[in-house]
């Protein structure tokens, strides 16, 4: 379920117990898959642009924007999930259209940029994204390299007085639950490459591409937390666009209006599919239990699966998970009926700590 959906089910849930209680409903996200369709569903204006795919073919990518502020998601345009079925291209696929989807929003008048990195099909350290906005990556020759991560081992030179203009006014903010290093056994190409379809050989050959590019571009933001993000997006963004990374659920709590309507809260409810040791590493309950901790308010998390013990939850923050296995153990009937699931645990929710 999307997390308007799961705020949907919870609601009536609750009301069921609690007939017309005051819910506020605010799908969040941490700057992965969702991040776009969060900030539409607190309000902003979801636009639409034609841009290059991750392997260079045309695909229609989504962004959000409001006051000024835009909301960027890479795997709109440059995402995983783009490919067709069983096509990988590790070597080849680019982040150019996220670069185009950058574009669109400083022509729509954009002065904060808040870019959501994750789920990215390439590797090629945001050598798509530089291109698109402006620079020039050249070979030994003065030829344009050809898109990918692959392609980084022949950079000669690094041109960057090309870039747009506009990008030295704006506040660019990457948003990611990653903060590994561009290379490295925690870089972008061992930890995240063979998700990209990529094989060992292909590996060394993308970190060895990847250190040969920070050598040029320069390597101060190399080890920088979140550099890896994205295939290394992180990295061309931080190093060439001046671009600021902070944890995507920081980011997207502020963007979407959660420290005023926490303010008014009693209860918080949060979720995930499977509340486990990752969710404490920068994903969105752990990011929403912390916020709701500082002020007081007390959270409580609905999941398909809990894989954590109550003393880790509590030490996050979480007072009580509500798994919904433990209504209905079996799997494949729990993601089924998930929706129905969840009214009957947000019943009990209610039941524990609104009557």
């Amino acid at each position: 379920l999307t997390a308007v959906q799961v705020a949907e089910r919870v609601t009536t849930g609750l009301r069921r117990v609690v007939p017309g209680l005051d819910v506020e409903s605010l799908p969040v996200a941490d700057g992965g898959d969702g991040t776009v369709a969060a900030a539409v569903a607190a309000g902003f204006e979801r636009r639409t642009v034609r841009v290059t795919g991750p392997l260079g073919e045309p695909v229609t990518a989504a962004y959000a924007l409001r006051d000024g502020t835009a909301v960027l998601e890479l795997a709109e345009s440059s995402g995983l999930q783009l490919l067709p079925d069983g096509v990988f291209a590790p070597l080849t696929a680019t982040s150019h259209g996220c670069g185009e989807l950058v574009r669109a929003a400083l022509d729509a008048g954009a002065a904060t940029v808040v870019l959501g990195i994750g789920g990215s099909a390439g590797t090629d350290g945001g050598a798509g994204l530089l291109t698109a906005l402006g620079a020039r990556l050249l070979d030994a020759g003065g030829t344009p390299l050809p898109p990918g991560g692959g392609a980084l081992t022949a950079l000669a030179t690094a041109d960057l007085t090309g870039l747009d203009p506009r990008l030295r006014d704006i506040d660019l903010v990457l948003a990611s639950d990653v903060d590994n290093p561009l290379t490295g056994p925690e870089g972008a190409a061992a930890v995240y490459g063979p998700q990209k379809g990529a094989g060992p050989a292909e590996v060394a050959a993308l970190d060895r591409a990847l250190a040969h590019y920070a050598d040029v571009l320069g390597p101060e933001f190399a080890d920088a937390p979140g550099a890896g993000a994205a295939g290394g997006v992180g990295y061309g963004a931080l190093v060439a666009l001046g671009a600021v990374f902070r944890p995507g659920i920081e980011v997207l709590l502020d963007v979407l209006g959660f420290a005023p309507a926490l303010a008014r809260a009693t209860l918080v409810i949060t979720g995930e599919g499977s509340l486990d040791a990752q969710t404490l590493h920068g994903k969105a309950p752990a990011g929403v239990a912390a916020a709701a901790r500082a002020r007081g308010v007390d959270v409580v998390a609905v999941c398909g699966r809990l894989a954590l013990p109550p003393e880790e939850l509590g030490r996050a923050g979480i007072r009580r998970a509500y798994p919904l296995l433990a209504v209905e153990p079996d799997p494949e009937r729990c993601m089924t009926h998930a929706g129905e699931l969840l009214e009957r645990v947000a019943e009990d929710i209610a039941r524990d700590f609104l009557t």
